[in-house]
Parts: C-alpha cells; structure tokens; sequence
C-alpha cells in the first residue's frame, strides 16, 4: 500500500514576499531612495534604512495636507525650500505628490556649489524637470529675480539661529500661505540676554529665569521660537507648535507650522513688543518687529 506523504511536504509554499512593496509608495522611485541612502546600494532595506524611510513619511504626513490645500485652491504650487542641503525634503515631497501635477514646482536654496550641483545632476538624470536649485543664502534669495514673486509653501528645516528669521522674512515678503519651520541653533536671541543680564537683574526679577549660562541658552532657545509665533501671528498666520517626533536624535525638534488667514491675532504684536521690554531685548525689535 503506497503511504500518504507527510502533511508538511504537501503543504503549499508560502509566496514571496517584496519588502520593498510593504513600505514604498505607488510609483516611488528606488533610484531617488539610494541617492539619498534610505535603501542601499542594491535596493534593499536594512533597519537603519527602514527607520529613515519611517522618519521621511512621518514628516511627509506633516506636509501634505498643506500641498493638497494649495491644490485645491489653484491649479499651480511653488514651494520654497531653504537650507536645502542635498534637497533631501524637496525630492521627497516631489516625487511622492508632485511630479504628476504639471503646475507644481519645487525650489531648493543653498549656499554650497556642491550640493546645488549634485542636486541639479540628481534632478536632471531623474526626469525631475520642475525642481530648480539656487546658490543663495536665505536673505539673498528675498530679492532675487530666479524666484516668482509669490511662493505658496515656504520650508525651512534646521536652519541654524537667524537662517530661520530670514526664512520667515521671506514667507511674508513672497505672501505664503505655508510655513513650515524646524529652528535649530537660536543663539542671537540668548547672546543679547547674556550681553544685558546685569542689567536685567536690576530691573526685573524674571532676570532669574536666564541667570546661569546653561539656562540663559536653553531659556533663549524657547524665547526664539515664541517671539517667532507672535511674529507670525501678527502678520495674519495662524501657528500650530508640536514635536517633529522620530526626524532625527536631536533636541531640536519643534515643529512650527503656520497658515496665513488674514486675521491677525489683535494683540499679538503688542504681546511681543511687550516680551522685549521686559526682558531687556529691545534691540531685537527691527528682528521681530520690522516689516518686510
């Protein structure tokens, strides 16, 4: 009598399975995710590269709802995105939303020759033909006539101390309607606490708060960004302050986004010019106070 074979040989194979289809996107292009090192050089991913390719949605997730918004209205989208780097966020965002959408058109601003350059070659040789990429510093590229006169979503991450300031000069002088902002290295605004601090201590008892040299930083950290929400607030933006959780291992991760509504917050600007008097930071005022 002919035995029957065991269950476990006549079980079907299990069918392969492409990682790469569990976690990339519809048409997401490989190629772009080696050049930025999210996969590796054959196209696989690895923990690392899984954990960067989580990082890239999460902030992604952040957004497109803004480049759906601007969509929405018009048929045309310039995003603006400053110290650009290798236009890690640019490409990002042009690949997975806007290279189908003929109107949309991304700028990546940087003052190194080389990134601008590779970022150019990286572009071209992908078909990625409405990316343009400039040598400028933020506050150059205000008035340059590369750039339209209205930008519609306007990024800066990681921009170190007053980069950021100008990258807000910049939304409002070009009438954003998106600002998307995660401020790194504020040091201007604790040089100017340090520089007065005697004379602080005598005129106010908040002077404790920024009396140490570890607090007088971290305190002036936190003071950039909340001088900086006023700011927007009172030029018709309304702010959303959260975490940029999972981005990178840095404690430089807020996250400021704001939308211009058109409705300034009635007391914001005083509110801000009330903050630099009392501590001392009058100075600072054409920073936070000037129009563009």
């Amino acid at each position: 009598m002919k035995r029957a074979a065991p269950l476990a040989s006549r079980a079907p194979k299990a069918a392969y399975t492409d990682p790469l289809a569990e976690v990339l996107r519809p048409g997401q292009s490989v190629e772009l995710l080696k050049e930025l090192h999210i996969l590796t050089r054959d196209g696989k991913l690895n923990q690392d590269s899984r954990r960067k390719l989580k990082q890239v949605y999460h902030l992604c997730n952040f957004i497109e709802p803004l480049l759906e918004d601007v969509l929405g209205r018009q048929d045309t989208l310039t995003l603006a995105d400053h110290g650009a780097g290798k236009s890690y966020l640019g490409f990002i965002l042009y690949d997975l939303f806007l290279k189908a959408r003929p109107g949309a058109h991304i700028y990546g601003i940087e003052t190194r020759d080389d990134l601008v350059e590779k970022s150019r070659e990286l572009a071209a040789r992908l078909g990625f033909e409405r990316m343009s990429f400039l040598n400028a510093t933020v506050a150059e590229s205000i008035t340059t006539e590369s750039l339209p006169p209205r930008i519609d979503i306007v990024t800066a991450l990681h921009a170190c101390n007053t980069a950021t300031d100008d990258a807000i000069q910049f939304a409002l002088a070009k009438q954003a309607r998106h600002i998307v902002l995660v401020p790194c290295c504020q040091a201007e605004v604790a040089a100017v606490l340090r520089k007065h601090k005697n004379e602080s201590f005598g005129k106010t008892p908040l002077s404790e708060i920024w009396r140490h040299p570890i607090h007088t930083r971290e305190f002036g950290s936190q003071l950039t960004n909340v001088l900086r929400c006023l700011q927007l607030e009172s030029h018709g933006y309304t702010v959303t302050v959260t975490e940029l959780v999972g981005w990178e291992h840095s404690l430089k991760n807020e996250l400021i986004i704001a939308t211009r509504a058109n409705a300034p917050r009635r007391n914001a600007r005083e509110r801000l010019q009330q903050i630099l008097i009392e501590l001392n930071l009058q100075e600072l005022e054409a920073r936070f106070l000037g129009t563009p």
